[in-house]
């Protein structure tokens, strides 16, 4: 089976783990950093720590704080575990990323920071964000702070520039999904010195470094990947995870969406296998941008006009983590892809003002209907480096032959 995704890694990644490398920390924030041409970069064990830390260090509390309704639910986790309140603005349906005029009618006297997603690798205009932030600062006389979500978005750019760039700091997930990993773990990017020795002191005092057993727990887990994205076996995993509980402590113990949560392990430190392997993959960070956007395209060429079938656009300078499609009924598809061995994805399956944690924060009569309906409708193909052209055309195949099928089927 071709699995949703795949981390490309080789054994260049586990005999970096085994070397002893003195420093590997220090070096990974470092690198990180210079390729994506930031001056600080501080790692954390998850993004959402990351995120966390910032309203944290910056003693932000009690204050509005301006993120899409359709995103990964831990932003949200994040927010409210630091003691303040999501605002949610509807999306767009071109590109998933935030509805800017809905921004600027949500800045209120209130509003602290803005979560600027850049979602599935699509850069959000940061130009017209910037106007409006400046103006809502002048209005309401106080700093907006902008972060710019780039756990889909390593590497994108907006009219030429890194988006990562474009605000007060930038946010990085780090996890065995996500395009660059280095296993679990987490980055923060900013060009202020002011701000990156807020971040680094609370760091520093709050987290703490883990003990040998996760050091042991992380290699297996890391040892484990290589065999459990085998295509010859995955189907075999796919349905350990799908139908049995074994899994669960490797996948739902860390996304729990009903709930807002952290993980138990939220204030470790990143250790330095993750920094390791981590160091690795920013060596392959050119070629797995390159190859994502070569298989967006390439999909973009042979599944272009198929009734049924929404595509996602291409957009200069977007990195594709994921490539989104939005089809009339997602399990049906989903289903009989399975059965043809291709696996799909379902990233992102809620609106978070529509998960009752989050019923309260949102405002009578508020609507988020394409947050809504991309919740209900869009699923994602396999897009990962790795893929040969064969896959890639096994993958179209399957996606012509249901989606026609199904199409025929509604429309005799």
């Amino acid at each position: 089976m071709i699995p949703r995704f795949k981390p490309y890694l080789d054994k260049k990644e586990l005999l970096a783990a085994l070397r002893r490398q003195e420093g590997a920390i220090s070096r990974f924030e470092e690198e990180f950093a210079r390729t994506f041409e930031a001056k600080y970069a501080i790692a954390f064990p998850y993004g959402r720590s990351a995120l966390w830390a910032f309203f944290k260090a910056l003693g932000i509390e009690g204050a509005e704080v301006i993120m899409p309704a359709y995103t990964c639910v831990v932003v949200a986790h994040a927010i409210v575990l630091s003691g303040n309140i999501p605002r949610f603005v509807d999306i767009t349906l071109y590109d998933y990323n935030m509805d800017l005029d809905q921004v600027e009618a949500a800045i209120n006297e209130h509003t602290r920071a803005i979560i600027a997603t850049h979602l599935f690798g699509y850069p959000l205009n940061v130009d017209r964000l910037g106007e409006i932030v400046r103006a809502a600062e002048d209005r309401w006389g106080h700093k907006i702070w902008v972060i710019q979500d780039c756990a889909h978005a390593f590497g994108a750019r907006w009219q030429g520039k890194l988006v990562c760039n474009e605000g007060d700091a930038a946010l990085f997930g780090l996890n065995i999904s996500k395009m660059i990993t280095s296993v679990f773990g987490g980055m923060m990017t900013t060009n202020s010195p002011e701000l990156y020795g807020k971040l680094r002191t609370f760091r520093d005092s709050h987290f703490v470094q883990p003990g040998l057993l996760k050091r042991a727990r992380r290699f297996l887990y890391l040892l484990a990947v290589y065999p459990a994205f085998n295509e010859r076996i995955y189907g075999l995993v796919n349905w350990l995870e799908e139908e049995t509980p074994l899994l669960d402590r490797m996948t739902k113990a860390y996304h729990l969406d009903g709930q807002i949560h952290f993980p138990p392990d939220y204030l470790d430190q990143i250790i330095e296998l993750e920094a390791k392997v981590g160091l690795v993959q920013l060596r392959k960070y050119p070629e797995i941008i390159r190859r994502r956007q070569e298989h967006a395209r390439y999909y973009d060429q042979h599944l272009r006009g198929i009734p049924g079938l929404e595509l996602p656009p291409l957009v200069e300078g977007a990195t594709y983590s994921h490539y989104v499609v939005r089809v009339p009924d997602r399990r049906t598809v989903m289903e009989a892809m399975r059965r043809r061995g291709v696996q799909l994805g379902e990233l992102i399956q809620y609106s978070i003002p529509h998960m009752a944690p989050y019923r309260r924060y949102v405002e009578e009569f508020s609507i988020f209907t394409n947050s809504l309906h991309c919740s209900r409708s869009s699923i994602n193909l396999p897009i990962q480096p790795c893929l040969s052209r064969y896959k890639l055309e096994q993958v179209i195949r399957s996606v012509v032959d249901v989606i026609s099928l199904g199409y025929s089927r509604r429309h005799p």
